[in-house]
């Protein structure tokens, strides 16, 4: 597999391209699932013309600004950015980035959904920015993906973030790519060992190969199949029933490029090798290797440090206040 593309997805356009026609469906759950009643504090401030500034207090790379636009377009409101999504804010004191226009409730209303999920994709942009980095800088060509570690109900958001950050989302779902896990092997194994199949595959290597059989026969051309592997002889199995990728799962770094350089001497381009399994920013340089044609970790998006904003409304008409900032409201 040829090497990734220098930047990645944005280095070719706009990631917000990428998104479904709407994000209204979902914005709503979010928005629902902090105002499922009455909104006492919305009451109380009415729906007088307002503006707030959207604040950045910690460095990192902005992401989620699709998901901030459309919380607040649902609401009646607009937003003005200063920054551009995918830039990196540096950190020291706080950063004015964005200012929000509207009804004073429906500004507070969006506050806490805008600020959750700009946290947690610029969080994940900046983590995945920072461990491509590492892996650049350790000479490695080739790809850096996530996983389908991500929370439910936000994936598509956090996809969204890995692909700000310069890295690879990896599968979306169930649907886009079958990968066929040590748990699919051992339970087909089961399955076919207790029907009358002729398909019956009473060894590791036979249930692998039985298994990519049925996956083929079920999804088609189109769909491609990945194994996850405990062993080199497990992925040289695969590789020979067809899989189109073979996942190094718990090697050691050492194991890793002898694997890998095995795989590639006997199957060249026809197999792309993955590898997977506890790593980190501490230990992922050491995986490093031509011959790996992905890594892929959760640590880009899993138990990630946020970025810290905050969305202060501005004080008008008030002779005294807070700093700029500091508190609830900032000070004109």
């Amino acid at each position: 597999m040829p090497p990734p593309p220098p930047g990645g997805a944005p280095a070719y356009g706009n990631p917000s391209h990428l998104l479904p026609p709407t994000l209204e469906p979902l914005i709503t759950t979010w928005l629902t699932e902090d105002a499922p009643a009455f909104d006492i504090g919305g009451f109380v401030v009415g729906e007088s013309p307002a503006e707030a500034r959207l604040l950045c207090k910690s460095q990192g790379v902005l992401a989620g600004v699709p998901f901030f636009n459309e919380t607040f377009r649902v609401l009646g409101c607009e937003v003005e950015w200063l920054v551009k999504e995918g830039e990196l804010i540096s950190g020291g004191g706080k950063k004015h980035v964005a200012t929000v226009r509207g009804p004073a409730r429906k500004i507070l209303l969006g506050e806490r959904v805008g600020l959750n999920v700009l946290a947690r994709c610029s969080g994940i942009a900046t983590q995945s920015k920072h461990l491509l980095t590492l892996l650049r800088s350790a000479g490695y060509p080739n790809t850096l993906a996530g996983t389908r570690k991500t929370t439910p109900g936000f994936r598509i958001a956090e996809k969204y973030a890995m692909l700000v950050g310069g890295c690879d989302p990896h599968r979306h779902s169930l649907s886009t790519m079958t990968m066929l896990k040590d748990n699919h092997i051992w339970a087909h194994s089961a399955h076919s060992s207790s029907s009358s199949s002729s398909a019956s595959a009473t060894t590791t290597a036979a249930a692998i190969t039985a298994s990519i059989q049925a996956a083929r026969a079920a999804g088609g051309f189109s769909v491609k199949i990945e194994v996850e592997c405990q062993t080199l002889e497990e992925a040289h199995t695969a590789a020979e029933a067809g899989a189109d990728v073979v996942m190094l799962d718990n090697f050691s770094a050492d194991e890793v490029r002898t694997a890998a350089r095995s795989l590639k001497e006997r199957w060249g381009e026809k197999v792309l090798v993955e590898v997977s399994g506890g790593l980190t920013e501490e230990n992922a340089e050491r995986y490093a290797c031509e011959d790996v044609d992905v890594i892929s970790s959760s640590s880009i998006h899993q138990g990630v440090r946020h970025v810290d904003f905050s969305l202060k409304v501005v004080q008008k008409g008030i002779g005294s206040g807070g700093v700029d900032g500091a508190g609830e409201s900032v000070q004109v």
